[in-house]
């Protein structure tokens, strides 16, 4: 399995999380664009205080676009206020937007402290692709939506 077509590792919020597996948040935003194909898996790392990989998704496709122009089209699927878009995004251009679909939440969460038990393993602060040195449950879930 090479790291560039093995999926996405995406860390984000509980709050967004939560949203994304349950379809309210559908376009996921970034601050530099994700060099990922269209279809690639994601995995889903709830941050703190969760701390757990909790579902999965399926990036459909990538879109980078100017500040006002992704807001204007796309903040109503962003699961952010206006004012957390402009906060996060404070400094740059351009947003990268990550269309999201096929969610699919674990029926047991895998917490961090289950995926170090087995490897050395770090949640990425934004994201990475999986690696053949992540736990197995999480190449595995790659793999699902591969």
């Amino acid at each position: 399995m090479s790291e560039n077509t093995s999926g996405l590792l995406l860390s984000v919020r509980p709050r967004f999380a939560e949203a994304i597996l349950s379809g309210r948040k559908t376009v996921e935003v970034r601050r530099r664009r994700v060099g990922a194909p269209d279809g690639s898996s994601v995995v889903l790392y709830a941050s703190s205080p969760v701390m757990a990989v909790v579902g999965t998704a399926r990036l459909e496709r990538m879109e980078t676009l100017e500040l006002e122009e992704a807001w204007k089209c796309y903040g109503h699927t962003m699961g952010i206020t206006r004012s957390e878009f402009d906060s996060y995004l404070s400094g740059s251009a351009v947003a990268c937007l990550l269309f999201l679909v096929d969610p699919s939440p674990l029926g047991s969460p895998l917490p961090l402290s289950d995926l170090r038990s087995s490897r050395k393993f770090h949640p990425p602060q934004s994201y990475r692709f999986v690696a053949e040195s992540d736990p197995t449950a999480i190449r595995e879930l790659a793999m699902q939506g591969a």
